[in-house]
């Protein structure tokens, strides 16, 4: 998909029909044709617009001085996808997506490149970003970052809140569905951490002003989009660590329920094995104790004598911790 955006009179996104000075050009899951179109007619850099399809490219800065482009991708968090873009349901994982940003200052036009649809572009092509405009360049690439750093800290307080509800769940019953869902959310903070890490480095090559030209107006916004990003790394780290001090918790509970069990099961077999010794005395061929004893030599006394057995057995168990 293929659109062509510009900031009209009235400050709202509008939809032109060809790129022109002053737009942006938003690109989300371009087909072969899209992307001959975005080189022959846009001017993208084809080396540009394959690193932009990677969805393992990682954050940088690069800088074309033949054809003065240049070029910017960072990770942005998403819900899990499978293979067919769609969300994963139960249970939930984050991970994280490239999101290209091409300057043209020879043509003045601003291009994204994203693989999926997207919260970053929707909500920016939607008009629910306020004071955009498309025809400033380095101020609309910082407030994109900042929407980016903005939704990093929004999925964070989601896993929070997430992993507090299936820990709570945990303290009733540790399932197995539970224990995947911590998990995931492991997996989740350490792909936020790593991409988060990724799009500082890059936000500090930007604010050298090298590549990207800052003017004086940019410079609050930079460095709210820096403390944003620096806060993200935190609850990331904080999150993390937490999460995985819980797991850690919970695996020593589950390896202690375990313990208990095996040793309760083991008290049992010794118990009940007890039975099993007596009657293969009296079951043996040979001459046995109390033979012809009036109320000793008959059916009762070998079951009386295992049961009195077994009780024995089973308070001396108790005595020793053994049994609860």
């Amino acid at each position: 998909m293929i659109e062509c955006l510009m900031t009209g009179a009235n400050g709202a996104m509008e939809r032109v029909e060809a790129p022109c000075p002053g737009c942006w050009v938003n690109v989300v899951a371009p087909t072969p044709e899209e992307r001959a179109w975005l080189e022959t007619e846009v001017g993208v850099l084809p080396e540009f617009l394959r690193s932009a399809l990677d969805d393992e490219e990682t954050s940088r800065l690069d800088y074309d001085e033949d054809e003065r482009q240049i070029f910017v991708i960072v990770d942005y968090p998403v819900v899990g996808e499978d293979g067919a873009g769609v969300r994963a349901q139960s249970p939930l994982q984050y991970d994280t997506m490239p999101l290209t940003m091409v300057f043209l200052p020879e043509r003045g036009m601003f291009v994204t490149v994203s693989i999926l649809e997207n919260e970053v572009v929707s909500d920016l092509a939607g008009g629910r970003v306020r004071n955009v405009d498309t025809r400033y360049r380095t101020r609309f690439l910082l407030q994109m970052l900042l929407h980016v750093s903005q939704l990093y800290l929004v999925y964070l307080r989601r896993i929070d809140r997430l992993s507090s509800n299936t820990e709570a769940k945990l303290h009733a019953s540790v399932r197995n569905e539970e224990l995947i869902q911590m998990l995931n959310l492991e997996k989740s903070l350490v792909y936020f951490s790593t991409s988060l890490k990724s799009d500082e480095v890059t936000l500090n090559k930007i604010a050298q002003g090298r590549v990207i030209p800052l003017y004086e107006d940019d410079q609050d916004l930079l460095e709210d989009v820096l403390v944003e990003i620096h806060q993200a790394i935190e609850m990331a780290n904080i999150y993390s660590n937490t999460l995985s001090g819980t797991m850690d918790a919970f695996a020593s509970i589950i390896s202690n329920n375990l313990n208990i069990v095996m040793k309760v099961l083991s008290v049992i077999t010794i118990v009940m094995a007890i039975p099993n010794i007596v009657f293969g005395f009296y079951g043996m061929n040979v001459d046995l104790p109390f033979d012809g004893v009036p109320l000793l030599d008959n059916w009762a006394f070998p079951l009386l004598l295992a049961a009195v057995c077994c009780l024995v057995a089973a308070l001396i168990f108790k005595r020793k911790g053994m049994w609860h």
